[in-house]
């Protein structure tokens, strides 16, 4: 076990920087925010934490935390800014913030490395830690996806006009969305930089927001659960796919597309799907009617559960 585990290192820190970084996409998703605004706070922590060990050496736990404040800071801004767009336009409004800041990156010369980035990174960080920061970061997700919290959310993303009628604080709950996308992003960055110790232009291009968006749309948008299983397919495919290597862009391009088709859901959702089948399938209903011949009224919806709560909403 500890031989596998020190021959997949890289694979195994890989994956768990990919999972953070993929959750600051996917939790601004789950508000019906269409946002790719935690890669570009990818790029300020990862940037943030090299200066800060290399031109000033600062400790370690104040670079991280100072990226997370930059990140905070200028997303928050950005969410200002960007308050009246929606969907698409959002969307590509963020992509430009991400494009804009590799640019500024590119041309910040001595500073920033230019277009061979910063090298020599030195610290105390290791594996385990980055292990312990993405569980509790898994955990406050998971905890997020429950209870009122959990359904006050698909509310706003499901019918935000609804969801205001009903007390729920929309605009606040999508910049909070935004503010917990640029602590993750950060995070991921200031990690990735502290392993690998260095970071180029190249680590925070475009490229990074097409595979944060696969691992979401494979994995599942809908819970945490579902990104996690992305990051993990998306990080140790290309070593299952090494056999045909020649093939292996067009395998990966096939496999995007058919899940994009047939799993709208993602790969966790059709897991989902079928163990609750399974259960109905088992379940008796009364006098010995198998409960599948009548699935009887259709769950309530995440404003119905609110609503019959009356002041929680609020």
């Amino acid at each position: 076990m500890t031989s596998w585990y020190y021959a997949n290192l890289v694979l195994i820190q890989a994956t768990f920087v990919s999972l953070l970084t993929a959750l600051s996409i996917q939790v601004p998703i789950r508000v019906g925010v269409f946002s790719f605004a935690g890669i570009g706070s990818y790029a300020v922590g990862a940037y943030f934490t090299a200066i800060a060990l290399i031109r000033y050496q600062l400790p370690t736990v104040v670079a991280i935390l100072g990226g997370m404040a930059v990140a905070v800071v200028v997303s928050y801004l950005l969410s200002l800014v960007l308050a009246r767009l929606r969907g698409l336009y959002l969307g590509m409004a963020t992509i430009a913030y991400v494009l804009i800041i590799a640019v500024v990156i590119v041309n910040g010369g001595e500073f920033t490395g230019g277009p061979n980035g910063l090298y020599g990174v030195v610290s105390g960080f290791q594996t385990w830690m980055l292990i312990v920061l993405a569980a509790v970061a898994l955990a406050l997700i998971a905890y997020s996806e429950r209870g009122t919290l959990g359904r006050r959310i698909d509310a706003v993303r499901e019918d935000p006009e609804l969801a205001v009628s009903m007390g729920i604080p929309v605009v606040r709950i999508r910049r909070l969305a935004f503010v917990a996308s640029a602590v993750l992003g950060s995070l991921a960055g200031s990690c990735a930089v502290l392993l690998r110790r260095t970071v180029t232009p190249e680590d925070v291009s475009f490229h990074l927001v097409v595979l944060m968006l696969t691992i979401i749309i494979v994995g599942g948008s809908r819970s945490w659960a579902g990104v996690a299983l992305g990051a993990v397919i998306f990080t140790w495919l290309p070593t299952v796919l090494h056999v045909i290597e020649e093939w292996k862009t067009i395998a990966y391009g096939v496999l995007v597309t058919l899940a994009a088709v047939w799993v709208p859901d993602g790969v966790w959702g059709l897991i989902t799907k079928g163990y609750r089948a399974v259960r109905r399938r088992g379940r008796p209903g009364p006098s010995g009617v198998d409960s599948t011949a009548d699935a009887g009224p259709a769950e309530p919806g995440p404003l119905a559960g609110i609503a019959a709560r009356g002041g929680e909403a609020r």
